[in-house]
């Protein structure tokens, strides 16, 4: 069985590029609806760039944190026309 940690990766990469997920989503679709703050601790610890974490933001919208910076996040969702 794969660990949540997995799941959150799994999810994430299935993100297409010009697409957003919130960590609330990414949690539900992990299994674990209620872990969007765990869902956010696993992606600022990941150092793959196979997995785009950049994808993920906040419920209202707001971008959220991002391991390289808010402005690398927010380049790079306007450079894939997510924003």
């Amino acid at each position: 069985m794969p660990s949540f940690q997995e799941k959150v990766f799994q999810v994430v990469k299935k993100i297409p590029k010009g697409k957003v997920l919130t960590y609330k989503q990414v949690a539900q679709k992990a299994g674990r609806p209620l872990a969007w703050r765990a869902v956010g601790n696993i992606l600022n610890k990941n150092k793959n760039p196979k997995i785009p974490c950049h994808r993920v933001i906040r419920s209202h919208g707001i971008l959220g944190g991002y391991r390289s910076g808010p402005r690398k996040k927010a380049f790079l969702l306007k450079k894939e026309g997510a924003i």
